[in-house]
Order: structure tokens, then C-alpha cells, then sequence
């Protein structure tokens, strides 16, 4: 028992280390998941946590807290989702509560405000690392069905302005009917 409650332990204070750190978005926070988990931890392998990312985007919900409920249930089930969950929610709910208290104080320091205008070049790098990463992964893959399904969701996106729901569900659906297809031609039912 003493074992479980220490790896309980450790994902409460991972979770809530990296939400602690996290700046910028749910986007951020995936770099710094695959990083803890995946290289540090060896909790997960890089295709595991992919897949956990790709899960929590196309979910409803803030990212952080998606990852939450399957990074924790897959160390500890239910138990560990609570325990993750709590670890990624207690940060931001402590220091946006703090910062209610002085929002005059904060919304009028000039300190503040370019401290916070600096953190978005951070963020942004941070962010092109989720995104060469998971294009990375993409290609790896040398389907051209994923990687024309990627070039054509960032030209609906990106340029012609198309809902990201709406891009999500449209490839959820093109990869359902890819894997009936695939099925077929293997000759059994999915």
C-alpha cells in the first residue's frame, strides 16, 4: 500500500509543479507533459502521450485537466484521476484567487504588464515545440492520408478561417472511415 500512496504522492506534486509553471494555455503544458512523463519519468512512451494529447485537444475542457483525468487513471485509476486532477486544478485557482484580491493592483503595475507582454515569446517557442513535434509525428507515420489531412486542417484553419471543431470532428470522421476501409480490405469487420 505504502507504494501506491508515494506514486499518488508523486503525481499530485508533478501535476501540480507543472501547473504551477504553466503559462500561456493548455498548448504548453503538453511540452512540459511530454518532457516530465515521457523523457524524465518513463512513465509513458512518446506514442502513449501523444495519443493522450490528442485525446485532450479533441475533448471538451481545459487541456491541463483532460490529461489529468487519463495521465491519472492510467497510473492509479480513479483514484489517481482525483489525484491529478487536484494537482493540475490547485495552482491556477489559488493564484487567480490571490490576483482577484489585487486586480487594480495588477491590471495598473507597469512591471506586470511587460513581464506578461516578455512571457508570450516564451509561450509562443513553447508552442512551436508542440507543433513540430506532433507535425513530426505525422510524418513519421507515411501515410499520405495523415499527412494531407494535416496540410489541409492548418489551410482550413489558418487561412480560411474554418472552426477548429469543425476541422477535429471532420478528421475524427475521415479516420472512422479509414479504419472500416482498412478493415475491409483485410477482410474482417471493425
Amino acid at each position: 500500500m505504502k507504494k501506491d500512496y508515494s506514486k499518488l504522492g508523486k503525481l499530485f506534486k508533478t501535476m501540480f509543479v507543472l501547473s504551477a509553471c504553466t503559462f500561456g494555455g493548455g498548448f504548453v503544458i503538453v511540452s512540459l507533459m511530454k518532457k516530465k512523463f515521457v523523457d524524465e519519468l518513463k512513465w509513458f512512451e512518446e506514442d502513449e502521450m501523444l495519443d493522450v494529447t490528442a485525446i485532450t485537444q479533441s475533448s471538451p475542457g481545459p487541456l491541463p485537466v483532460n490529461a489529468s483525468v487519463i495521465i491519472g487513471y492510467r497510473m492509479a485509476g480513479i483514484v489517481g484521476s482525483l489525484t491529478a486532477i487536484l494537482g493540475t486544478i490547485l495552482p491556477p485557482m489559488i493564484i487567480i484567487s490571490v490576483i482577484s484580491l489585487f486586480y487594480e493592483q495588477f491590471r495598473t503595475n507597469p512591471y506586470i504588464s511587460v513581464a506578461l507582454q516578455v512571457m508570450r515569446a516564451g509561450v509562443a517557442a513553447v508552442i512551436f515545440d508542440v507543433v513540430i513535434n506532433l507535425a513530426g509525428n505525422v510524418l513519421k507515420t507515411r501515410r499520405f492520408l495523415y499527412i494531407a489531412m494535416m496540410i489541409i486542417a492548418f489551410v482550413a484553419t489558418y487561412i480560411l478561417d474554418v472552426s477548429a471543431m469543425i476541422v477535429i470532428l471532420s478528421c475524427l470522421g475521415i479516420g472512422l472511415i479509414d479504419l472500416v476501409l482498412a478493415g475491409k480490405k483485410k477482410g474482417r469487420v471493425v
